[in-house]
C-alpha cells in the first residue's frame, strides 16, 4: 500500500479595488514582486483581474497551512500597495463580465480563439488539490471511486451564489460557467491507465488539444505531476476552510488505498447518478442534502458527513488531519460560503445598504481571518 500522500493547493483569487469594491486589473508590478517573493507559485490567470497561486507537494496538512498563508499574505500584502485587496470567490458578487479583459498571454490569447464567445463568461475562481499518486495504473483505479465523493466537495465548497449582481438560486453558479466549456463535467471511468492514454491520445493526435491539461474534467490526473487532482471545488474565502477540503482529499485516497491493499473497494456508481448529486450540490449547497445509493435516501449534509468522518477517523488520524475532517461537519450543519454571502446580503439589504459591497466587504474580511 502506498503510505504517503502529498497534497498540494492551487487558488484562483480577484483583484478589487479597495475603495470601489469593483474588479481591478492585476498591475505588471504586482505580478512581477509576488513572482520574485514565491518563484514558481505564483503566476496570472485568464483574466487581467485574477491572480494564481499554488503551494509545493507537502506530506503533511501543517506544511500546506504555511505554505498556503504565506501565499495569501504575499498576495494580499503586494496588492496593498496598489489600493487593491484580494478575496477568494469563485464569483464576484455584482461584477459584469462583459467589462472584464483576458490576459494578454499567447496562451490564453489561443484560449481565447479556441473557446470564443464562452471565454468572455469565464469570470470565475476555482480551487484544484493534487494528491501525490506515483503508480498511472492506481490513478486510473481511483478516478471512478473519488468520483461518487466530488458532488460532496461541491456542496461543502459552494461560494459563488450571486452573478451580475443577481442572486442566482444557484449555490455554485460558478459550475454553470464552467460547464459551458468541452470537456468538462464528471471524468469517464476507464479500465486501465492505458485507456486514458488511448482514449485522450486521439484529441492530442488529431491536433484538437495540444496535451490533457486541456481536459478540465471534475476530477483527472494531471498532466504535469504524478497526482490525481480534484477541481470541482469553488474557492475558499476562508484558508482553514480550504484546509479541510484539500484534507479530505488526501484522507479518501488514503482510505481508498487502505481498501485495496484488502482486496476491497468503492463501488462503482453510474455517472447519471452521481451527476444527480452534482447537481443537488451545485443548487442547494448543504441545504438540501444528497443522494444515499446505497441506502436510496436522500440525506442531509450533516448526516453524511458524520457518516463519512467514521469512514474516515483511521486516515485522518494517521495523517493528522481529525480537527480539518471535523470542521467539515461544521460547515455541513451551519453553512458554506454561499450561506455566509446570502445572510450578509439580507442583513444589508434590511439596513438599506448596497448589499453587493457589504457581501466584497464580508469577502474581504474572511479571506485575512486567518492570516
Amino acid at each position: 500500500m502506498q503510505t504517503e500522500f502529498t497534497l498540494g493547493i492551487e487558488e484562483e483569487y480577484l483583484l478589487v479595488d479597495r475603495d470601489s469594491l469593483q474588479l481591478a486589473e492585476a498591475p505588471t508590478a504586482l505580478m512581477e514582486a509576488c513572482q520574485a517573493d514565491f518563484e514558481g507559485q505564483v503566476s496570472p490567470e485568464f483574466l487581467q483581474c485574477q491572480i494564481e497561486v499554488g503551494t509545493r507537494p507537502h506530506s503533511t496538512i501543517a506544511g500546506a497551512r504555511e505554505d498556503l498563508k504565506r501565499l495569501r499574505a504575499c498576495v494580499s500584502k503586494r496588492a496593498a500597495e496598489h489600493n487593491l485587496v484580494p478575496i477568494a470567490v469563485s464569483c464576484h458578487p455584482f461584477a459584469n463580465w462583459k467589462d472584464q479583459q483576458h490576459t494578454r498571454k499567447e496562451r490564453y490569447d489561443a484560449l481565447q480563439h479556441a473557446l470564443g464567445g464562452v471565454a468572455r463568461r469565464m469570470l470565475i475562481c476555482g480551487m484544484h488539490v493534487h494528491i501525490g499518486i506515483e503508480d498511472p495504473s492506481l490513478r486510473a483505479d481511483l478516478m471512478p471511486q473519488l468520483s461518487y465523493f466530488l458532488p460532496h466537495q461541491l456542496a461543502l465548497s459552494a461560494s459563488s451564489p450571486f452573478w451580475n449582481g443577481e442572486d442566482t438560486g444557484l449555490s455554485s453558479y460558478r459550475l454553470t460557467i464552467f460547464d459551458n466549456l468541452p470537456r468538462t463535467g464528471l471524468p469517464p471511468i476507464f479500465a486501465s491507465w492505458a485507456e486514458y492514454e488511448r482514449t485522450t491520445g486521439i484529441l492530442v493526435e488529431l491536433g484538437v488539444i495540444e496535451d490533457t491539461t486541456k481536459i478540465w474534467w471534475d476530477l483527472r490526473p494531471s498532466h504535469r505531476f504524478p497526482t490525481l487532482e480534484t477541481r470541482i471545488m469553488d474557492v475558499q474565502p476562508r484558508l482553514e476552510h480550504a484546509l479541510s477540503l484539500a484534507a479530505m482529499n488526501q484522507a479518501l485516497v488514503r482510505m481508498l488505498c487502505r481498501l485495496k491493499a484488502r482486496n476491497l473497494r468503492w463501488r462503482h456508481y453510474d455517472r447519471f447518478l452521481i451527476g444527480e448529486n452534482r447537481w443537488r450540490a451545485q443548487r442547494y449547497g448543504v441545504g438540501e442534502g444528497l443522494i444515499d445509493f446505497g441506502d436510496r435516501s436522500i440525506k442531509p449534509m450533516s448526516e453524511l458527513m458524520g457518516e463519512l468522518m467514521g469512514l474516515l477517523s483511521e486516515d485522518a488520524e494517521a495523517l493528522g488531519t481529525l480537527p480539518e475532517i471535523a470542521r467539515l461537519r461544521q460547515i455541513a450543519e451551519h453553512g458554506n460560503s454561499a450561506t455566509r454571502q446570502r445572510r450578509v446580503h439580507a442583513e444589508a439589504l434590511a439596513r438599506g445598504e448596497d448589499a453587493g459591497q457589504a457581501v466584497v466587504r464580508h469577502l474581504i474580511e474572511e479571506f485575512h481571518a486567518d492570516l
